[in-house]
């Protein structure tokens, strides 16, 4: 019986997980080596799926004062805007499926979740605690620190994202990154910076050829986030943070709509950020006896389908199930990983294919592909239908 759980990693994941198994009973501590629990200015989206277990966990309040309710997911064309499929989301998408769609500010859900792990548990959280690897044997798992301390307890959860320490012991290596061709540009710009009532309040999908851009509010609608993808052969720095030149961003987009120009020219112009993006192999080996991966850890995603964070706070009240179903460690384990890798490997296939489908070389391409497929019904069947809190495991 898994009593004491140790959970590598303090990021959306780990925070989510942290509080299921505490809300279940278990005593959890957390081991992050960053000296402060800190986001990125960008936004995040979150579909029921994921707002089932925050709801159970009690943000969905605090998530509807600061979040967005998006009136629908629509695609259009790069240059005339012109809709080429459109999907409702905000009222029909809670109808549906029994909880909101929000799109929020990775620092707001991030305060959110440390504020509630901490309320469970004042000290669950161990800053500058850099993970080295784990010991474990029948009686239980330890967690190697790089400064020497030895933390002990039943089960050790590795949330500790793309460069995970914990599988890389599990599954012998780390994941490979192999880049993409694919440049992500970010920017934040506030509203007032912007012509007025300019873009619906909508999930904006502009494709182009060998581009897209993604827009939606946050903050209220106070925010305008803006994410665009470039295929390009300059491979740059993997990291949130990195600046490149308002000039490069502006002709990325030349030629793009007049609502993509207003926002770049309103951008800060020493606020523009470039990541380069790279596959990583979905892990096929998640668990040891004792010791089990999750999130970017488990299965790193693409972001073109937005659920990266969302598959990662699946898992942590799937993983919280199945250790309430099982006495023994191992037999827990297995458990969530049979009933999370089939899931977790769809939704990053299909952010995968989704680079394809939005960077189509013409019109006529784009047209043609979106006449033989319903984006909406696809994702209601399977992907925002699935309740981490309710569905069967097998």
């Amino acid at each position: 019986m898994a009593e004491k759980i140790l959970i590598a990693g303090a990021g959306i994941g780990g925070l989510a997980t942290a509080s299921c198994l505490m809300k279940a009973g278990y005593d959890v501590e957390m081991y992050e080596q960053a000296p402060e629990l800190t986001e990125v200015g960008a936004g995040i989206q979150l579909a029921a799926n994921a707002m089932h277990v925050l709801n159970d966990i009690g943000l969905g309040p605090a998530l509807s004062k600061t979040g967005v309710r998006p009136g629908a997911y629509v695609f259009r064309l790069h240059d005339t805007g012109e809709e080429i499929a459109r999907f409702a989301l905000s009222d029909e998408h809670e109808a549906m499926h029994g909880a909101p769609y929000y799109q929020a500010h990775r620092s707001d859900l991030l305060d959110l979740l440390v504020a509630k792990a901490r309320e469970f548990k004042p000290d669950v959280i161990n800053l500058n605690s850099t993970v080295t690897g784990f010991e474990e044997d029948d009686d239980g798992v330890t967690l190697l620190l790089a400064d020497g301390r030895r933390p002990r307890g039943d089960i050790l959860i590795g949330a500790d994202g793309l460069k995970s320490v914990i599988r890389a012991q599990i599954a012998g290596r780390a994941a490979r990154a192999d880049y993409t061709g694919d440049a992500a540009w970010r920017i934040v710009v506030p509203v007032e910076k912007l012509p007025k009532d300019f873009l619906e309040p909508v999930m904006s999908v502009f494709m182009g050829p060998h581009r897209h851009v993604v827009c939606y509010y946050l903050r209220r609608g106070k925010l305008l986030n803006f994410v665009g993808c470039v295929e390009t052969e300059e491979v740059s720095e993997e990291s949130w943070t990195a600046k490149f030149s308002w000039e490069k961003l502006k002709s990325d987009f030349e030629g793009w709509h007049p609502a993509i120009q207003s926002v770049i020219d309103a951008a800060d112009r020493d606020a523009c950020f470039r990541w380069s993006l790279h596959y990583r192999n979905a892990s096929t080996v998640w668990n040891t006896r004792r010791v089990t991966i999750m999130g970017d850890a488990a299965h790193p995603t693409l972001p073109y389908l937005a659920q990266g964070a969302c598959m990662a706070i699946e898992d942590g009240a799937v993983l919280t199930r199945a250790l309430g179903m099982k006495d023994d460690p191992a037999e827990a384990l297995d458990l969530f990983v049979r009933n999370r890798i089939d899931r977790t490997t769809r939704i990053v296939e299909q952010s995968t294919y989704n680079r394809e489908l939005f960077h189509l070389p013409s019109e006529d391409e784009i047209r043609a592909r979106f006449a033989n497929r319903d984006e909406g019904k696809d994702r209601n069947t399977w992907l925002y239908s699935y309740n981490a809190l309710t569905v069967p495991l097998e």
